[in-house]
This record gives C-alpha cells, structure tokens and sequence, in this order.
C-alpha cells in the first residue's frame, strides 16, 4: 500500500533534486463522436472533451496542494484524429477545422497540450491518413496547444516509405510557416515507429483505440533525483550501480503511483499506465547526460556512452516496474538535445554528433528528440533521418521517434530558443551527402524476419 509516509521520504528530491510528476493525461475516445457532418462532428468532440476533461486541472492543483508534488502539466491525449475525421472531412482544410476545435476544447478545460492530432499509416495512407498528414502545418501553424504525431512504422509491418518521403516535406513546411518563430512549431511534431497507445507524454501522444473510453496516465521524471544518488557511489562496481539506480526509480515510480491513484479516484476515471522516463528539463541538475557523466563519462557522446546508456535505460525500468501495478508509455531515460544542459553542453565541446545520437537511440526510451538541424536541409535528407530512425525500431522491436527541427534562415554554429521546459539547442550538422534517389523510391520497407511470430 502507498501512504503519506513514502511520500514524505521524498521531499528532498521534490525540494532539491527537481522531481517531478511531468504531466498527468487524460486520455479520451472520440470514436462514439464520429459523425459525417463536419460541424456535427466538431460540436461532439468539442462537448466530449470538455465534459470528461472538465475537472482535470483542478485535480491536479488539488493533489499538488494536499501531496506538495510539483505536477507541472495537465494534458488530454485523444483518438487519431485521421479515424475520428475521415466520414466527415473531404479535404485538408476540414480536418485543420477539428484542431481549431481541439485546440479550443483544450483552453476551456485549462490544459497545457492535448495530442492526437494523429495518423497511423506504418503500412498504408487512407485518403483520410493523407488529408490529415498534410493539413499538419496549417493546424499546427494557428493552434497553441494542438500536438501532432504519425506513425511511419512498426516491426509487424515495415516502414512505409511513401509516408516518410512526405513527413519529410512536412516538417520542412511547418518550419517554414513558424520561420519568424525559429520554426518552433516542429516541437509540437513527432513521427514514430512502434508508437504506444498509452504514451503520455507529448508530442506523441494519442488515445489508443484499444484503450478504455477514458483513461488516466501519468508521467513521473526524475533525472536528478538518480544523479544525486550516483554521487555517493562513485566508484564502486556495476552492481552497486545498478542497484541504487533500481531502487531510486522504485522511490520516484511510487510517488507517481500515488499520484495516478488519487487523480483516477479523484476524477472517477480509471487508471491507466505510470511512465518512469528520467525526461529533462533545462533546470542545471536535472540531466540525463549528467548522470552518464556521473557513470563516469567525461561527456555525453565519449566512447562507452551506448552502453552507460542502455545500463541506466534497464535499470530504470526494472525499478519502476517493482513500484506500480501497470508501466507503460515510453518508461526508461530521454535524450533530447534542446531540453537537456548536459546534452547542450556535450554537442557544443563537440562530443555528441547526430550519428552518435543516433547509436544511442538504440537503447534510449525514444529516438533523435528536439534535435535542430540547418534550415536549409533538404527534405529528401529530413526523410533519410527519419527512416534511418524508423528501420531502428523496426529492427530492435522498440519505440524510437523523430523530432527534428529544421530551423529556417540558420545554421551550424547558430543557436536557437525555445523557452520554458524546451530550453534551447545548438544547431547541429547534418550529412550532407544526397539520399534522394532512395527517398524518392516508392512503397515500403518489409518487415523483419523476426516479425512473423504469430
């Protein structure tokens, strides 16, 4: 059983080591809302999110006043909206309607970000998918809290090509419109391969249509709080190290599972997944580079970091999943650039390139994150990145995503600001050798041999 005493034992982490509860998100189907009028459909989401989503910020300040937990987002995460949409809209233009729609239910209830402006298209594009795909910029051009994701692949089904050749062009759109903003749109966009249905963290996420009709999940983050506690084993062997990771992750998990349970009590809605992912913040102390470090790196980035990484990525996640009854999302350790000190400060001494960023996706929780890249990339090059990520999922069997941001009217040595949790990245290089003639292929990737285990 949690009690206020396991909460207690956790104020200095609160306090002085930036533990957080990211983000508690509400999960919400929009599939008895499909409909094929367009304004019929708009005014039923519109109702739906606003009736079941009503009291969520309320519960949140709420469980923060009576806990004394930092819980610094509320979020909603809907059906794909690609699903949702595809009776009622007949072009592009429609389907940017329903995020004004989405984005305006989002500031009645007094949410931060509400994903699932979503398609999933790993083996094929519906006209829907498409029309969804390519109203992207545009929704997300004039919506504040609206977050987009596409799924390009998965290890059952390849790697839809089709789809990655236009994600490319896409993204390199969305940095146009947003230009004057050092193209800070692209933040809210994210393509994935093997994405989770339970994922509460944005920009990925969505409401699976295997979940429940509405569900709570939450995101617990802790990088300081596993820094702090490698400080007093430095030097001892891997097996006090993976222990005292273990049982820190156990501490933070729990403070997320208490706060999951009341949220689920509190709302009447039930509870869905803890996700544990050590996901950083420009805050100094609150880092995953600096726990490499700490492992015993002198940056991010020097020979050993895969393997540092992959340790601390398992650790976690057999700690967290000791402490809660169901762990879900994308639970293990985040490496965005631009949202992470350590990993600024690595790519500018020169240790992180976007290759090496690439290996160590292998075993991170989710893929080449908040990474700025020169304006002038082409997009056959923005789509050579994104399948180079996708054929690693594909491979591994895990979740890796793609959030470039291809900062329009700079380059290498310029830096760009995000602001807020986002913090602000250098520019980073990219291979400038031309994969056209492959991007421009059409069809898709086959799966793996390993996939056919059914």
């Amino acid at each position: 059983m949690i009690n206020i005493w396991e909460v207690n034992e956790t104020n200095a982490m609160i306090e002085q080591e930036n533990l957080d509860v990211r983000t508690i998100t509400l999960g919400i189907s929009l599939l008895d809302c499909i409909d094929s009028n367009l304004g019929e459909l708009k005014q039923k989401i519109y109702n739906k999110i606003t009736a079941v989503a009503k009291d969520l910020t309320a519960v949140g300040e709420e469980i923060e006043n009576e806990f004394g937990i930092p819980i610094v987002n509320k979020r909603i995460a809907v059906t794909p909206i690609a699903l949702v949409g595809g009776a009622a809209c007949h072009t592009s233009e429609d389907f940017a309607s329903i995020a004004d729609t989405l984005d305006q239910a989002a500031k009645s209830v007094g949410v931060n970000l509400i994903g699932g402006y979503s398609a999933l298209v790993s083996k094929g594009m519906t006209k829907a998918d498409e029309m969804l795909i390519r109203s992207i910029p545009a929704a997300l051009c004039r919506t504040e809290r609206v977050c987009s994701s596409v799924n390009l692949a998965s290890t059952k089904t390849g790697i839809n090509m089709d789809a990655v050749r236009l994600m490319g062009e896409i993204i390199l759109e969305v940095a146009s419109r947003s230009k004057d903003r050092d193209s800070v749109d692209c933040m809210k966009l994210v393509v994935f391969c093997n994405a989770p249905d339970d994922n509460p963290f944005m920009a990925g996420a969505f409401h699976g249509v295997t979940e429940a009709d509405a569900v709570v999940n939450v995101g617990v983050s802790g990088p300081g709080v596993v820094k702090t506690a490698l400080e007093k084993v430095r030097g001892e062997s891997f097996e006090v190290l993976c222990e005292t990771i273990k049982k820190t992750a156990f501490k933070v998990t729990r403070v997320g599972q208490l706060v999951a349970q009341e949220a689920s009590r509190l709302l009447d809605i039930p509870f869905g997944i803890i996700d544990l992912s050590l996901a950083p913040t420009p805050a100094v102390g609150d880092s995953v580079a600096d726990i490499l470090c700490e492992i015993g790196l002198e940056y991010a980035g020097a020979p050993g970091t895969t393997a540092a990484l992959a340790l601390l990525n398992d650790q976690v996640k057999k700690g967290g999943v000791m402490a809660s009854s169901y762990v879900g999302g994308l639970s293990g350790a985040f490496i965005p650039v631009s949202e992470d000190q350590g990993m600024i400060d690595a790519v500018q001494a020169g240790a992180v390139t976007l290759e090496k960023l690439e290996a160590m996706t292998c075993v991170c929780s989710v893929g080449l994150d908040m990474i700025a890249i020169p304006g002038d990339t082409p997009p056959e090059t923005v789509s050579g990145i994104i399948a180079d990520e996708m054929a690693l999922g594909m491979v591994n069997q895990k979740t890796t995503a793609a959030r470039l941001i291809p900062v329009i009217g700079k380059g290498v040595g310029d830096t760009v600001e995000f602001g807020g949790l986002f913090g602000y990245a250098p520019i980073m290089p990219v291979n400038r050798f031309s994969c056209a003639d492959f991007i421009r292929r059409k069809g898709r990737i086959p799966a793996p041999i390993h996939s056919f285990k059914n």
